[in-house]
């Protein structure tokens, strides 16, 4: 696996282009490519560097740096090619959560929060890691390739306060997330929206293999569920619950 800190721009550029330009041509690709440089201009204008600061009340109430709008243009351009970093609002990331708790419920098997370790795949500043700590989860991982948002995700945790917590086994990993290998103790993944479609199904063909090698209960919480097709297409997860913020897998185990 290479270092996250020699993550280069041009590289992934050129490793998403030439995947887009498998599947759509060159043409398609190098029409797309550009479409991603004008939007990424678009985004750098005053307006909408200012926009991007309206996620702070969350940031306010706990006094950590979680927002969007504090993000460099070099961590915003390979976002462009993975996935632009935005921190999930607190009253989605309940109510998601809160599915997965009438999953457990209506389960087969007799388990609770506790017996689950909470993974976010691209955990960003680990706003995420900081809403799940809320439940009393066995343990909390974030899982970040940039090395820049990692360093504020670990700042974040150190900092982090709040009379509601209950889970205070909180870490958050600088590795590549599609790489990443997965704890054997039953699982409650989270995804906001973190990889293209070629990162996905990296991620899907681990879980595969970690679920052949250990067989236990997987819940998948897929957040803007933009490639939700590449979970339903294949392998052991069957989708449980979802609206059109937010799907849910799951691999129930007796």
């Amino acid at each position: 696996m290479d270092s996250p800190s020699q993550i280069s721009v041009l590289e992934t550029a050129w490793q998403w282009w030439t995947y887009a330009a498998t599947y759509e041509g060159y043409f398609a690709a190098t029409r797309r490519l550009l479409g991603v440089l004008w939007e990424f201009a678009r985004d750098s204008t005053p307006d909408r560097l200012r926009a991007r600061f309206g996620d702070a009340e969350y940031d306010w109430d706990y006094r950590v740096n979680t927002t969007s709008g504090a993000v460099g243009w070099r961590d915003r351009l390979l976002g462009m090619f993975h996935s632009a970093y935005q921190p999930t609002e607190p009253a989605a990331f309940h109510e998601m959560i809160g599915a997965v708790q009438q999953g457990l419920d209506s389960g087969r098997e007799v388990l609770g929060f506790r017996d689950f370790t909470f993974i976010d795949l691209g955990s960003g500043k680990g706003r995420t890691l900081l809403m799940a700590s809320d439940y009393p989860f066995r343990r909390i991982v974030g899982v970040e390739l940039l090395p820049s948002l990692h360093k504020i995700a670990l700042q974040n945790l150190r900092q982090y306060k709040s009379e509601s917590q209950k889970c205070f086994a909180l870490e958050s990993i600088c590795a590549d997330a599609t790489e990443f290998p997965l704890p054997e103790d039953p699982l409650v993944i989270f995804l906001f929206n973190p990889f293209p479609e070629s990162g996905m199904r990296k991620v899907i063909s681990n879980l595969e293999q970690s679920l052949r090698a250990h067989p236990r209960p997987v819940y998948v919480l897929y957040h803007n569920p933009m490639l939700e097709h590449t979970l339903s297409e294949r392998g052991p997860l069957k989708k449980i619950a979802g609206t059109h913020q937010y799907s849910l897998f799951a691999k129930q185990f007796r």
